[in-house]
């Protein structure tokens, strides 16, 4: 990995050592560049090029198929993780006292949409965070019934950062005949996620955080033998085949994830997701994800000397971009507030600082921070 390179290709990086990419991450030149060059061109020409613009809107569904492990046809473009899970949680046939299992960790674009089915009888199970900041897997298999319908949870966990194990849930999905949800939006982009391999049912992803993209569009994962367990209950023209014959009026939906793209795409965003996944496809997402586990170690080596406490769980399968740490002797609002004036930017979640570097951050950042704790 050419760092000097990559680092080329974030502007963020004249000014800032922004390691807060679990909230919003920057773009690069060339996701602004393909922005840029679409404007452009509809400012140029109006919708004279339509054509290739639906040719880029596909190429960049086979990149993020790719990301995936998925198909092409198992992609859907969204606004946001919302409306995927949204998708998935309208779209099941719900019996009363039906229930879904989520952790009580969860972002709430995880779990309003579940709690939204209320009127249709529906329970949600929570399977708790302990204090070491890990959700057993245990603990999420002992709330499985006869009733359960769906299992949720994050990729990794957006206070914690801990890494859900996928796996181990999709077997017990598929031997319980229960649904898998995974919201990706903490994972995708910095860590290797193989939906196949995996077993997942249906995944929702923003692309404003790791995928380095806009905000406003999403990728949703419907694998292909799970599509029709879905009711669309968002429709429009473009949900149907033929679609451009207007006037025929033939309500047949599209056999693929693209029935759930009711209308016009957010184009513009997709040329910024491009840009993104064709960065991050070059580089390797195998790679990444090495480089941004060896950025967190070094981080929580540097914490630990200083007397910081982690509580963000470093087992082997577990780890992921982010690392939450504490001091029981610090103004943690006042810490960030401190490394903001010096250019270094992190967050808080949860009562601890949350630090996520990705792959275009280095060393030097990692001990630029270190230096400006107290």
């Amino acid at each position: 990995m050419d760092i000097k390179k990559i680092r080329k290709e974030f502007p963020v990086t004249k000014k800032y050592a922004y390691l807060d990419n679990a909230c919003i991450g920057p773009l690069s030149y060339r996701a602004t560049a393909y922005m840029n060059k679409f404007v452009d061109d509809m400012a140029r020409c109006g919708g004279i090029n339509e054509d290739r613009w639906v040719e880029d809107v596909n190429k960049t569904r086979a990149m993020a198929a790719r990301l995936l492990n998925a198909d092409p046809s198992e992609i859907a473009f969204t606004k946001n993780t919302s409306e995927g899970i949204s998708f998935v949680a309208n779209g099941l046939g719900w019996s009363i006292s039906d229930n879904v299992v989520i952790t009580d960790v969860e972002f709430p674009a995880n779990v309003y949409p579940w709690m939204n089915l209320k009127d249709r009888w529906v329970q949600i199970r929570f399977a708790a965070e302990d204090d070491a900041g890990r959700i057993p897997f245990e603990k999420i298999e002992k709330l499985v019934d006869d009733k359960t319908k769906v299992i949720s949870v994050s990729f990794v966990e957006f206070t914690s950062g801990f890494r859900n194990d996928l796996k181990s849930i999709a077997n017990l999905c598929k031997k319980r005949g229960v649904v898998f949800v995974v919201d990706g939006i903490q994972g995708l982009g910095a860590l290797e996620l193989d939906v196949k391999k995996i077993g997942v049912d249906f995944l929702s992803a923003d692309g404003h955080k790791w995928l380095l993209s806009p905000e406003g569009i999403g990728i949703f994962y419907a694998r292909d033998r799970s599509l029709e367990k879905l009711t669309v209950r968002e429709v429009g023209w473009a949900s149907v085949v033929d679609k451009e014959n207007y006037l025929d009026y033939n309500f047949t939906l599209r056999p693929d994830a693209s029935r759930f793209e009711c209308g016009s795409l957010n184009t513009l965003g997709i040329y910024g997701l491009m840009g993104s996944l064709e960065l991050i496809l070059e580089i390797g997402i195998k790679e990444i994800e090495e480089r941004v586990l060896d950025l967190t170690d070094h981080l929580v080596n540097g914490l630990e000397n200083k007397g910081y406490k982690i509580f963000s769980s470093r087992r082997k399968g577990e780890r992921s971009g982010i690392v939450s740490f504490y001091s029981e002797h610090q103004d943690l609002a006042s810490v960030r507030n401190t490394l903001k004036s010096w250019g270094i930017i992190v967050n808080l979640r949860d009562g601890r600082i949350r630090v996520s570097p990705h792959f275009y951050n280095t060393h030097e950042e990692i001990d630029r921070l270190l230096r400006h704790l107290p």
